[in-house]
């Protein structure tokens, strides 16, 4: 049974506050915000990688969309869809992953009326190509896709501004960022695109990213900008931070970078 909350004309089921000295944050675990919204919100998780996975609805229309989609949990991910009585019209992918194959491509098969998202500046095969400050709707809602590369090319930040959450993939982590030493990855273009299109966003903003690996689910944009231990410091700094963290070669990339570059339509 949800545990309903009610404060300031909010009411909010299956979800946990937080306080803070600005007052009061909640994130929402597996729910929905309800002021007059039919906003639906469930993350996922792949212990493997470390991957979030986002479904979002509009509870009305029964439309959907599944952000960051892992190729082994493309039944899970169906089958909660269609328990829910969702239509999924879109996969969307953040970006060109290389710790995991894309769950598009199954996805397809399973629920052959959606389309596979993604970046045009990625290079990956997809149904639909986006650019910087187009829009995907589903029901009465959309996400803004805001480009923000440095880790690969063709990152892309979806904001719902209705609800005040953006999902940033591999480009700005819980107290991190994503790897900028291979796939076109650049410290530079990376710090650029979180302090201009992401800390430009709204304090209060919740961030959603596409790992974690030490338990989180969320950040805001107050937090990131106040605590994370990289993105804090100058430019040089963080230049300087990404240069020697000497990390080992990812153990997927040679086989998920070939599969994702074809959206995993053909995994």
């Amino acid at each position: 049974m949800l545990e309903k909350l009610t404060f300031g004309g909010w009411r909010i089921a299956g979800a946990y506050c937080t306080l803070s000295k600005a007052g009061v944050q909640i994130r929402l675990v597996s729910s929905a915000m309800d002021k007059g919204s039919n906003f639906f919100f469930r993350q996922l998780f792949d212990t493997v990688s470390s991957t979030y996975t986002y479904l979002l609805g509009d509870t009305g229309s029964c439309e959907a969309v599944l952000i960051d989609p892992v190729l082994e949990h493309a039944e899970r991910d169906a089958a909660l869809i269609r328990e829910l009585g969702f239509k999924l019209i879109y996969a969307m992918n953040t970006h060109m992953h290389a710790d995991h194959i894309t769950g598009t491509g199954k996805l397809k098969s399973i629920l052959p009326e959606m389309k596979s998202v993604i970046g045009k500046a990625s290079g990956a095969q997809a149904d639909v190509y986006l650019r910087d400050g187009e829009v995907i709707n589903f029901g009465a809602h959309k996400l803004e896709a805001t480009a923000t590369p440095g880790h690969t090319n063709g990152c892309l930040t979806y904001i719902c501004h209705e609800q005040g959450i953006a999902f940033t993939g591999d480009t700005l982590l819980i107290r991190g960022c994503g790897r900028t030493d291979f796939q076109e990855g650049s410290s530079e273009t990376l710090y650029n695109s979180v302090h201009q299109r992401i800390f430009t966003l709204p304090d209060h903003y919740t961030l959603y990213p596409a790992h974690d690996y030490r338990g989180q689910t969320a950040t805001t944009v107050a937090e990131e900008k106040k605590y994370n231990p990289r993105l804090t410091k100058s430019l040089p700094e963080f230049v300087n931070i990404m240069k020697n963290l000497n990390l080992p070669y990812p153990k997927m990339i040679d086989k998920a970078v070939p599969a994702n570059r074809v959206c995993g339509l053909h995994y």
